[in-house]
């Protein structure tokens, strides 16, 4: 016989096998003993966590000819049969191929013949979102009346893209990421069933890269096997699985510590030098400075770690760096992730980013201190102040209590937002079709930043486009703070990213105060006016006009 993955071979047989799913199989195993099954299921999850395996078993257990019982008993002829797939009364489908209406159709006509040599028909539909909408309407009425003898188990990976009339006729469970110390004990079992010799830390190294996937675990396991010869080492799983050993991450973060440029620039090109992926060993990182802020707040819970074992050069580490500096890091490294995604010189941002760290991480330690150096001797001349009690003369009280001046409004500093000539510049060339489309689209806008990242829609959330040309957008904000944040690179970044994918148009965000804004505005139209000789009055909204054509005049009430 032909050889067969290692994930072929020890798939799971019974729901005893099924692991880290205890919440699902314990409910189904009640259900047929009480001969409870329901006759939709949805099994939604990541990959390799056991959905069409938990189905293929259920299609077992009910149709064993020892039914009603937990688990099949894998013995009979119809388990067997079910096992090896030459009973067609259990078809599994995969819906990514089979799209269309016709297919769905030809299920529902099919559906109420009775089964040929089982007690019931199980149709398992994999990957059941990829169904066309036409398909799933086809599908909706037999869910809803299914003939007695039909059981419909539905996987999915993205449950968000089933509609809701199919869900709502199933019985949902939802699969759950494996913990890595479950995945290491199921590879302990293959490997010394196979008599090969395990490496504990290369254990918990392929199921950390495996992420909550036992069947990603499996094949990265068969992968490193067939690497090394009767022994799986930490060096085997490096090479095959491409991630960045502890180590060399270790080296790297001392030398963000240390400030040392040169050692975080050798480091790096020893591991591209090996053939490393710099993208990768930018996750690798992030993952590692992760783990320690969750080591720096929780350090006893050391199961929530992902990619870190806890050793002492780690210990130290978390020691002397503050949690502050921490998201600093990761901020940094994320920008460089994203950076590289869209470059065909990923090495060269690596080494802009390791050394953007190292002197970011200097410049801040040098501000504190010359910030401490300040605050002591102003403590030195107060104390000097009181021992000495000096009075001040009426005159020079009054030269030092200046009278309340008139408070104007005067354009914001650099720090909170785009300088006024900007601005005008920008209007010169900005016309109310390019703003439409982007206001039309905001609320869509506002809901993937929301998905992708919560903090810049919180910071968002008051501001709203006031003026958009092809090249640019300018964004209004009620408060300063909100401005100066607004117009950090990795915010602005988040923000054209996200215009661009939702409306096609490559456009720079600008931000300005809406004080401001109403100011420079009225300034702009006064000067277009002058311009052009005659006093014009603004251009109408088109939707004001569509307004006064429907209703008349006389019974519009506009309000700014």
């Amino acid at each position: 016989m032909s050889y067969q993955a290692l994930y072929r071979v020890w798939r799971p047989q019974s729901f005893q096998d099924v692991v880290g799913q205890e919440h699902i199989t314990t409910t189904i195993q009640n259900a047929l003993v009480q001969d409870k099954l329901s006759h939709a299921y949805l099994f939604s999850g990541p990959r390799g966590t056991g959905k069409t395996t938990a189905a293929k078993i259920i299609a077992k257990a009910v149709n064993c000819e020892k039914a009603p019982t937990k688990e099949p008993c894998n013995e009979c002829d119809n388990c067997r049969g079910i096992t090896n797939g030459s009973i067609s009364d259990v078809l599994e489908i995969d819906a990514a191929s089979n799209t269309g209406v016709d297919d769905i159709r030809d299920i529902r006509d099919k559906v109420k013949f009775a089964p040929s040599t089982v007690r019931s028909k199980v149709y398992i539909i994999d990957e059941v979102h990829m169904l066309s909408t036409g398909a799933f309407n086809a599908l909706l009425k037999t869910l809803e009346e299914p003939p007695p003898h039909v059981i419909f188990i539905l996987a999915t990976t993205e449950p968000h893209k089933i509609p809701l009339t199919i869900v709502s006729r199933c019985q949902r469970f939802d699969f759950k990421r494996i913990s890595s110390q479950a995945i290491v004990e199921r590879m302990k079992t293959i490997l010394n069933s196979s008599e090969i010799l395990p490496d504990d830390a290369a254990l918990e190294l392929l199921a950390r890269a495996a992420e909550g996937g036992m069947r990603d675990a499996l094949s990265l396991l068969d992968q490193a096997i067939s690497y090394s010869e009767n022994e799986v080492t930490i060096d085997d799983v490096l090479a095959v699985t491409g991630a960045v050993s502890q180590g060399f991450l270790s080296k790297v973060a001392q030398a963000f510590q240390e400030k040392d440029v040169a050692k975080a620039l050798h480091t790096a090109g020893q591991l591209l030098a090996e053939g490393k992926d710099p993208v990768r060993f930018i996750t690798d990182l992030i993952y590692y400075y992760r783990d320690m802020l969750l080591y720096k707040t929780a350090p006893n819970l050391e199961e929530i770690l992902d990619r870190v074992k806890v050793d002492e050069a780690f210990q130290a580490l978390a020691e002397q760096i503050d949690s502050e500096a921490i998201y600093q890091i990761i901020e940094q490294l994320n920008k460089a992730q994203q950076d590289m995604k869209w470059t065909n010189h990923p090495k060269i941002f690596l080494e802009l980013c390791l050394l953007n760290v190292c002197q970011q991480e200097r410049s801040g330690q040098e501000s504190n201190s010359e910030l401490v150096q300040k605050v002591d001797k102003l403590e030195r001349e107060l104390k000097e102040l009181k021992e000495k009690g000096i009075r001040l003369s009426a005159t020079t009280e009054q030269e030092a209590s200046p009278q309340p001046e008139k408070r104007s409004f005067r354009s914001a500093g650099k720090g909170s937002g785009t300088s006024p000539g900007r601005v005008k510049e920008m209007l010169k060339k900005a016309s109310k079709q390019e703003l439409l489309q982007v206001k039309n689209n905001w609320g869509a806008i506002m809901e993937r930043i929301k998905q992708e990242k919560v903090s810049v829609y919180a910071l968002l959330s008051g501001a709203e486009p006031v003026a958009c040309s092809q090249q640019d957008v300018l964004l209004s904000f009620q408060h300063e703070i909100h401005s100066q944040m607004a117009s950090s690179d990795n915010i602005r970044s988040c923000v054209e990213g996200v215009i661009y994918s939702t409306i096609g148009k490559s456009l720079t965000m600008l931000t300005i105060l809406q004080p401001e804004w109403n100011v420079i505005k009225q300034q702009f139209i006064q000067e277009q006016q002058r311009n052009e000789g005659t006093p014009k009055q603004e251009e109408e909204d088109p939707l004001i006009a569509e307004a006064k054509k429907l209703f008349g005049e006389d019974l519009l009430e506009i309000k700014e």
